[in-house]
């Protein structure tokens, strides 16, 4: 059997399906179909159920290509395990409309529950080490909330420490000693929206940066608030933050409990609070584990060669 889509933007398909049709070659495999580029569309050949369901999804993909929706060839692969599944059709897409209009997808099952968590829950904790995506997918859940006008701002927080350093003597304004604690959020942030529209947001309070001290007092009203780093809290901080949350909002905080910079062996409050808040439903807890980094291969090798070191040490 063969089908063809007739597209009358034909130079759109050299961003949708990528280089020397790299991309379409990704579609044939998934779908077990033969794809050729025409004159005068798409032609698809194979067998009747295959050749619809492709069909089916590059309609999709055309569609969001005329949108301005831009994908590379890891997206488009996220975007084929998910068999095309939009926030309305699936649960596992983030839409992000940026400079570079795309979807964000989880690339491990503890990244999946992590964004199902987020979208359920009012309150989620998100535990694991460097390189699983804590930061990232939060700020992607965040942009896509505000971009649907689920909530009115973002608020970024965290605590301010670093090997010691404090605040006072930074130079700068309060921007400006913020930045290199918030350096993470931000990347997130710029890989999401335009620059511009993040100045002009941070200017309106559309979009807040602040020290965790500055959350003191506050109610935090339709709202998605990010504590990033939750692994430098004391108790006192982390239950101070927590009952900020007001009304129409959402809570995530995220750290790694191997890499507390507190100071004088004081408690991590993050340990605390997962232990005692537990029995609170409502409130989601998402450990994610080595497993779930999607760094370069080796950042797996060196968490694991720490782990065995100090299992190792207290054994």
């Amino acid at each position: 059997m063969e089908k063809r889509i007739a597209i009358e933007d034909l130079p759109s398909l050299k961003d949708i399906f990528g280089v020397e049709d790299k991309n379409l070659r990704l579609i044939e495999k998934e779908f077990e179909v033969t794809v050729a580029l025409k004159p005068d569309g798409i032609l698809v050949k194979g067998v009747k159920e295959n050749v619809e369901n492709a069909l089916g999804f590059m309609k999709r993909i055309v569609s969001l290509g005329k949108e301005g929706m831009v994908f590379n060839r890891e997206e488009l692969s996220r975007y084929l395990n998910s068999k095309g599944k939009t926030k309305e059709e699936g649960k596992y897409g983030i839409r992000v409309f940026s400079a570079r209009k795309r979807f964000v997808f989880p690339k491990t099952k503890g990244q999946e529950e992590y964004i199902t968590a987020m979208r359920d829950h009012d309150i989620v904790f998100s535990v694991g080490p460097a390189g699983t995506g804590k930061t990232y997918l939060t700020m992607a859940m965040a942009v896509n909330y505000l971009v649907e006008k689920k909530v009115r701002r973002i608020i970024l927080t965290r605590p301010a420490i670093e090997a010691g350093e404090s605040l006072g003597f930074l130079p700068g304004d309060m921007h400006e000693k913020l930045s290199p604690y918030l350096r993470p959020l931000y990347d997130a942030l710029y890989d999401m929206m335009e620059v511009d529209v993040i100045e002009d947001y941070l200017e309106t309070g559309i979009i807040e940066i602040a020290p965790l001290a500055y959350m003191r007092g506050r109610t935090l009203n339709n709202a998605f608030v990010i504590l990033d780093e939750a692994q430098n809290c004391t108790a006192e901080q982390l239950k101070m933050f927590l009952t900020r949350l007001g009304f129409d909002s959402k809570t995530v905080i995220t750290g790694d409990i191997t890499q507390s910079d507190l100071p004088g062996g004081k408690p991590i409050g993050l340990i605390e609070a997962i232990k005692f808040l537990k029995a609170i439903r409502g409130i989601k807890f998402i450990n994610l584990t080595k497993k779930d980094v999607v760094r370069h291969p080796l950042v797996q090798q060196i968490i694991q060669a720490y782990e065995d070191f100090y299992s190792e040490k207290r054994s």
